[in-house]
């Protein structure tokens, strides 16, 4: 069980965002082919850098396990004749199996006794397995864009240009289209060797360090941020690494060497986020900041390589950034001549989509959807005054000079404008904030204008795809709808806030109707739209706890404020736990199946023939005052409680009382009673759809 096998896939520059799922598809794909063809092993671990996919199996067993599996034949009475010899049907049967007659052996099943063979499957050679695995495992992995190269029948990420395959000491070959398998890999692209012989498994990691590549992801991780975090250190300042950088640098370096460059010192007067972004986004650098979070005339880098020449690499740097810094600052200064107001109408010339009209013909959108949604909201007139402003300013940033060549500014640079062009805080801040969320667990918007236009902007974003056809499917969502829903869920509960999704959904489609022109079923439409968005809180309430079945019985009532949802959908996932729910759920559950087939819930008491039925509306009509009072105190929990009353009532009279009687006016009132019942419960939540324990 000391056998190790060594999987090396040498690539062209894999991009750096795929690794992490590609590693995990190779340990997963692994651990399945192992466990399928029952060959033992103690642990797989996963590596990668940019030029290659490595995996290492240790402990493997040498062969498989043997299969034993009992085949089941016919039955006795078909197996052997009156005389107890076997009949041509047994015979048939030991054949296929390989075994002889007389090892069968006789077994009950079902009642009746059947005769059963001991079928013995040898384990084969582990390498032999691999052998014919391997070649689908590497084909099967997905990749969120791949190629063909060289006439080759399968894709992958990049080219694949060599593979190490070795079992121990031993190359293990198979055929990937004529890709050879071999012991030998390469060093560093400049500094190691082109031709790197490994001889056993044990000596492949050290070989490649000294031919400068650390293999192990972790390893180049600590090395990159305890080696820029010291740099900063020496200079006095704050390292502003987040984890997604850290994550790319280290996927695309294979020997990380972090360094020190200068910034000038003119270039700091620009707005933070313009210096920081070229840094970031488009050179890989580190930004270091003081105590007080200004930036320093510094940024860290990290090289692939050594420290040969690194003075020289870290000049070279600093021309790069700072021919970047020189253009932003061109950009910075050309925009600013102009207010941010005068940009407005450029967004004219702008096409946001082909059915749905220009940017501005969306600014003037969400300018009314926002202040209808103020509106709805009850906010004051200060704050429905910097809305409007916010909103009619929204995207005037999107045709400046900056955003153009930096799209990643957009908003960042509508603040800086805004306020450069006087507008007040509230408003230069809306527009920077109807961005957020930007992505999962980024910050929400802080100001209540802030929020209302994020929601704005998302929702004439959902509304318009949704009105022309476009909406995610599967695994493709293009236009990030589904990150744009969850945003609007968020902000909601965050604030706290107490909307009609339907009838926001309604005002963004009507206004497509009314300012694009766009002709759609609007009611077909809407509940696209708000199944896509019970869809998204579905998913967010289950992974924060909630029972599926808490979930569907919240969802399923007659109610499109999401706030109140979550607080329901906490409350009767709390209740559920109570005694004696099975009970309370079945007696429920026969008023639900009753009530569907009422006419309405008009009940006339004169039309009770039995004392049980008078007992169970006086009991409903108690309890139903006490739920209205709770439930306009959002107590769902104590509305709940107060319909366990109703349990025996109920159960008393379906126990006494025929419903389906043949006089339909008391048919008719009865079933109108299971419906009133049904009715109230449902201002609640669907009982019915909680599964019993």
């Amino acid at each position: 069980m000391n056998n190790k096998f060594l999987l090396e896939i040498g690539t062209e520059e894999i991009p750096a965002r795929f690794i992490d799922n590609t590693l995990s598809q190779i340990r997963n794909k692994f651990k399945n082919v192992f466990k399928e063809e029952r060959i033992k092993f103690e642990d797989i671990k996963v590596y990668a850098t940019p030029r290659r996919l490595v995996l290492l199996a240790e402990g493997i067993s040498e062969k498989q396990e043997d299969l034993q599996e009992l085949a089941k034949g016919p039955s006795k009475r078909i197996a052997f004749d009156e005389d107890g010899n076997p009949t041509k049907a047994l015979l048939g049967f030991a054949r296929g199996q390989g075994v002889d007659p007389s090892e069968v052996v006789i077994k009950e099943y079902k009642g009746e006794e059947y005769v059963y063979a001991h079928k013995l499957e040898k384990g084969r050679l582990v390498k032999e397995v691999l052998e014919d695995t391997i070649p689908e495992i590497i084909k099967s992995i997905n990749f969120p864009k791949s190629m063909r190269w060289g006439g080759k029948n399968f894709r992958f990420a990049r080219p694949i240009r060599w593979i190490v395959s070795l079992f121990n000491d031993q190359v293990l070959s198979f055929d990937l289209e004529g890709i050879k398998c071999s012991n030998i890999t390469k060093g560093h692209r400049f500094l190691g060797s082109s031709s790197i012989e490994i001889n056993e498994v044990n000596e492949y990691f050290n070989k490649l360090r000294e031919n400068y590549v650390i293999v192990d992801q972790e390893e180049r991780r600590k090395i990159i941020s305890n080696g820029c975090l010291k740099l900063a250190k020496e200079k006095g300042g704050n390292l502003l690494l987040d984890e997604d950088l850290l994550k790319e640098l280290t996927y695309i370096v294979e020997y990380p060497t972090p360094f020190v460059g200068r910034v000038k010192e003119e270039y700091l007067k620009l707005p933070k986020e313009v210096v920081i972004t070229p840094m970031k986004e488009h050179q890989r650098y580190i930004p270091i900041s003081d105590d007080n979070g200004k930036l320093m005339p510094y940024f860290i880098a990290v090289r692939n390589g050594n420290e040969e020449y690194i003075d020289i690499v870290s000049k070279g740097n600093e021309k790069v950034l700072g021919a970047r810094l020189e253009d932003a600052k061109f950009f910075f200064e050309e925009d600013t001549k102009n207010k941010l107001e005068d940009y407005v109408e450029d967004l004219k010339e702008i096409v946001y989509q082909e059915k749905l009209g220009t940017i501005y013909d969306k600014t003037i959108r969400i300018e009314k959807l926002a202040k209808q949604i103020g509106e709805y909201l009850e906010v004051g007139k200060e704050t429905l005054m910097n809305l409007e402003r916010a909103s009619y300013l929204a995207k005037a940033d999107l045709v400046t000079k900056m955003v153009y060549e930096f799209t990643e500014l957009q908003g960042i640079m509508g603040r800086e404008y805004a306020n450069i062009s006087g507008e007040n805080d509230i408003v230069s801040t809306a527009i920077y904030e109807q961005y957020l969320p930007r992505f999962a667990g980024d910050t929400l918007p802080t100001t209540t204008a802030g929020a209302i236009l994020s929601i704005s902007d998302k929702l004439d974003n959902i509304a318009g795809s949704f009105a022309i056809g476009i909406q995610p499917t599967g695994s493709q969502d293009p236009y990030g709808l589904r990150r744009q829903c969850l945003g609007i869920i968020n902000i909601i509960l965050d604030k706290n806030l107490h909307l009609s999704i339907k009838q926001l959904v309604k005002d963004a489609l009507d206004l497509y109707a009314s300012e694009a022109g766009l002709d759609f079923s609007q009611d077909e439409v809407v509940e696209q739209i708000l199944e896509f968005f019970r869809g998204r809180l579905k998913n967010m309430l289950i992974d924060n706890g909630i029972r599926y079945d808490v979930v569907d019985a919240i969802l399923n009532i007659d109610n499109d404020d999401i706030t109140d949802l979550v607080i329901r959908a906490k409350e009767v996932n709390k209740w559920i736990d109570k005694e004696g729910l099975n009970e309370v759920l079945a007696a429920f559950n026969r008023v639900v199946n009753l009530s569907e087939k009422a006419q309405d819930n008009k009940v006339d008491k004169e039309l009770f023939e039995v004392e049980v039925e008078k007992e169970l509306y006086e009991a409903y009509i108690t309890v139903e005052d006490e739920v209205q009072k709770l439930l306009n105190k959002k107590e769902y929990g104590e509305a709940l409680n107060q319909f366990i009353k109703l349990r025996e009532p109920i159960d008393k009279y379906l126990d006494n009382v025929m419903v389906m009687v043949d006089d339909m006016n008391i048919r008719n009132n009865r079933l109108s009673l299971m419906k009133k019942i049904a009715d109230t419960m449902l201002t609640i939540c669907d009982l019915s759809k909680i599964v019993s324990k």
